[in-house]
């Protein structure tokens, strides 16, 4: 099962970078945009899969990072700096919001983050001395490296794969390290984690302050993409969309945003031709899933695999009875 999980694990690194130099700058340019939601999801995933809380902010700290790279590519700083400014503003925010799931857990901790995503919004929407308003801020240059330019399509999608992977492998590492044992613990039994001497209190605020982070580096890579942001992608909508890929893709599974932000980003451009019936298909298809795979489409192996060993289970166990007969 390892050997299959590595094999299947280069392939996809080599889909990823063979196949985008094969599409026309359209196609180039969905990939890259997808790649960011992988990583804004990622750190979703840490939130609400492995540390077991609800958030609905998500977006917020998406246009935190976005704004912040753009504010400070047009005060004439490198984006060089401005993407870790980005990393570092969401993450102390991160910590800020995760105080009241100190507090308050489930649904009234959904809404405080909702509360959250709201003002931030309202910021971005009315704040034109710092964000534009709702003109937003245009001509956000794309960054350059020891004299290699990134300014096409092509050699941006390369430049975000290489930070998906390096954020990626930040992430496994974490969650294969005591830490992530911890968050895991957290998510399943607080009460048990914290009677084993895990500090919850440290435990919740990190899992919102590094979900936070994520989301600020993806957002602040958009924003050099499209070069133009307004508030418009940082609604609570955006939030509940991300939340939404992080349950269609698995919530606790480490691939779950790749499928999840395939589903709504990648999918609906295929789906183009029926995009007036696509929310309601995309809607249906939630429903359908929170009744019958609440753990996500990559939940499907396992379930498998415990059918099967149930069968085996209840076959070993019939075994002796059929064989007693005189």
């Amino acid at each position: 099962m390892n050997k299959l999980k590595l094999l299947l694990g280069v392939l996809g690194l080599a889909v990823l970078l063979v196949l985008p130099a094969q599409l026309k700058n359209h196609g180039i340019y969905l990939f890259t945009y997808w790649l960011i939601y992988v990583m804004a999801t990622m750190g979703l995933n840490l939130t609400v899969g492995y540390a077991g809380q609800k958030s609905l902010g998500h977006a917020a700290f998406f246009g935190i990072g976005a704004y912040t790279v753009a504010i400070m590519l047009k005060a004439g700083l490198s984006f060089w700096l401005g993407l870790p400014m980005a990393a570092l503003a969401c993450f102390a925010l991160g910590l800020a919001l995760g105080f009241p799931a100190l507090r308050v857990q489930t649904i009234y901790l959904a809404f405080a983050t909702l509360g959250f995503n709201t003002a931030v919004w309202l910021v971005m929407r009315n704040e034109e001395w710092l964000t534009g308003g709702t003109f937003g801020i245009n001509n956000i240059a794309r960054p350059e490296a020891f004299g290699v330019s990134f300014d096409g399509n092509l050699a941006y999608y390369y430049l975000v794969l290489a930070f998906t992977l390096l954020l990626a492998a930040l992430l496994w590492g974490l969650l294969r390290s005591p830490w992530g044992k911890a968050f895991t613990a957290l998510r399943d039994n607080p009460i048990r984690a914290e009677s084993l001497g895990i500090d919850t209190r440290s435990y919740t605020l990190l899992s919102f302050a590094i979900g936070a982070a994520y989301a600020g580096v993806a957002g602040g890579l958009l924003a050099s993409l499209v070069q133009f942001i307004d508030p418009a992608p940082f609604t609570v909508e955006a939030s509940i969309m991300m939340y939404l890929m992080v349950v269609v893709g698995g919530p606790g599974y480490f691939l779950g945003p790749v499928l999840g932000a395939a589903v709504g980003v990648i999918l609906p451009e295929w789906l183009r031709f029926a995009q007036a019936w696509y929310l309601l298909v995309f809607g249906t298809a939630v429903v359908l899933l929170m009744i019958w795979l609440p753990d996500g489409l990559l939940s499907i192996p396992d379930r498998i695999r415990a059918k099967r060993q149930s069968r085996a289970a209840s076959a070993a166990r019939a075994a002796p009875v059929t064989g007693a007969r005189p």
